[in-house]
């Protein structure tokens, strides 16, 4: 069996916003030389996500007003217990939960296997601070 293993690293000046990941993923998987087998992507910190969805803007609109509305952002330690810690990120916790932490992607022939639209982002909730993603191929 095939391994390989790498990181994406990111580092989003804003605190919301969304990355199409996927030409990375798809440049790690050609390096893998993996013809059948599993893609792992994973964000590697709690206050970011990994998901797949339609590269449109206007959903990732829709995202950002969603994810605010369910958990707005707000520092004070009224809102958020975590933020009597000192953190000012409760909010970022719960977006990454709402989200998600990974994906796993089929590979076949050497390639994502997708269905119609299916693309892989990242998720920031805290940014400006670099991060990093890790994709893991295994096959044959």
């Amino acid at each position: 069996m095939k391994s390989l293993r790498e990181y994406l690293y990111i580092n989003l000046p804003e605190r919301m916003g969304f990355i199409n990941l996927t030409p990375q993923v798809v440049s790690v998987v050609s390096k893998s030389k993996v013809k059948e087998g599993l893609c792992l992507i994973n964000a590697m910190h709690i206050t970011a996500s990994v998901f797949i969805n339609d590269d449109e803007p206007g959903l990732h609109e829709d995202y950002k007003r969603w994810l605010e509305w369910l958990a707005p952002y707000d520092p004070s330690p009224e809102k958020y217990h975590h933020n009597r810690t000192g953190e000012d990120n409760g909010d970022a916790h719960h977006k990454r939960q709402i989200m998600g932490r990974e994906v796993v992607v089929a590979i076949t022939e050497g390639k994502l296997d997708f269905g119609p639209w299916e693309q892989i982002f990242y998720g920031e909730f805290d940014g400006g601070r670099r991060k990093r993603v890790l994709v893991k191929v295994i096959g044959e």
